[in-house]
């Protein structure tokens, strides 16, 4: 039908060939095909558009506070900085989680389109937070692992001229197992606990110190993919700044603490609790029983089984990971009920919270505090 309108279009008027130009273009349109592709934009942005602000004690953010009046806000500087902090709180671990754990994301295998959508939200939340890359990008590719993956790396520079030159690795695996054997119709291994969790932590802490900049030692906010192959991700990472004379000094590590410890007095337990002198400082920047000692963690040798232990291995410095999964608390490891819908979102928030002067002093203290024994 075109051909017969354009065989036309030169013994007419002009407007007359502009109105018939019209209705070919219409007819050609109608008959096209638009090619889908994944749009960026369509990746949610984290609690209140990523970016948070740093809040008195005794006014708890939630999604909605940004949105309000600024005189409910307070910039921490490391001058005037509250006793106590209350940053994070269920509403914005949720957000984090129900995202990083859904259903879209398919168990975020490495090198799946799931975890590439994670990968873009990570971006998203570290440059509105004012994190730098640490490397040309935020991606840092792995050299060992044959599909396209990669460790999520941002940096936030410190505070002080000297300190700055020294730096905090903060870290958690951001991959799962992707799907698996169909139970009850569902196949995804969402990975909440294991790790949604762990990373939901470290993008809180990236959120906080991005916006107070209370940091007098350069931080690091590494999230690792490949870690269930083997801890590829980490292996990797570790290497590369290994090799590029990177000044570490200790490696702080978030896994699987999306549910409580059981009748324990501590709220996390250290890997490697009994190498390093890590929980006496933390507990003492926390000013209470933060930090324990699981003899089963020991048992099973969880230290040299999770994001730390390739930073011990290559470093030779204080690496260690922080847990709540104490063997009795979680029974989905690995299995497609690792739900969203398990985790105690407030008890993540607590951690966070109570972690942020845990780093806070650590980063700010004018001697290397913590040594391995």
């Amino acid at each position: 039908m075109a051909d017969v309108f354009l065989s036309l279009k030169f013994n007419l008027y002009p407007m007359q060939k502009v109105f018939y130009l019209l209705i070919v273009l219409l007819i050609l349109s109608c008959g096209s095909t638009q090619l889908k592709q994944t749009n960026p934009e369509s990746i949610p942005q984290g609690p209140e558009g990523v970016k948070g602000r740093v809040v008195k004690a005794e006014t708890p953010i939630n999604v909605e506070t940004t949105k309000h009046s600024e005189s409910q806000v307070s910039t921490v500087s490391s001058k005037t900085k509250p006793s106590t902090v209350a940053f994070s709180n269920s509403d914005a671990v949720g957000e984090l989680m129900n995202f990083l754990a859904s259903d879209e994301l398919q168990g975020r295998d490495s090198g799946s389109p799931g975890i590439e959508k994670a990968a873009v939200f990570i971006e998203r939340i570290f440059k509105s937070n004012s994190l730098k890359p640490y490397f040309i990008s935020y991606r840092d590719t792995l050299s060992n692992f044959e599909k396209p993956a990669y460790n999520m790396v941002g940096v936030l520079e410190g505070t002080d001229a000297q300190l700055k030159n020294e730096f905090i690795v903060v870290g958690a695996h951001y991959d799962h197992i992707g799907t698996r054997s169909p139970i009850n119709g569902d196949t995804i291994a969402n990975g909440a606990n294991d790790n949604a969790a762990g990373t939901t932590t470290v993008l809180e802490l990236a959120r906080y110190f991005g916006n107070a900049k209370t940091n007098k030692r350069s931080l690091v906010f590494a999230l690792f993919t490949a870690e269930e192959k083997g801890l590829l991700g980490s292996k990797h990472l570790a290497k590369k700044l290994k090799d590029r004379n990177f000044n570490l000094y200790t490696m702080l590590n978030f896994e699987m603490v999306g549910v409580p410890l059981v009748d324990k007095d501590y709220l996390v337990y250290a890997s490697g609790y009994e190498r390093s002198n890590l929980a006496e400082i933390c507990n003492g920047y926390a000013k209470e029983k933060l930090v324990g000692f699981l003899p089963t963690a020991k048992e099973f040798n969880l230290f040299a089984r999770s994001d730390n232990y390739p930073f011990h291995t290559n470093f030779a410095v204080p690496s260690q990971t922080f847990s709540t999964f104490d063997f009795t608390n979680f029974d989905h490891y690995h299995k497609v009920g690792d739900e969203a819908s398990l985790m105690d979102f407030g008890h993540m928030a607590t951690l966070v919270n109570k972690f942020i002067p845990v780093i806070e002093g650590i980063a700010n203290a004018s001697q290397k505090e913590i040594k391995y024994n």
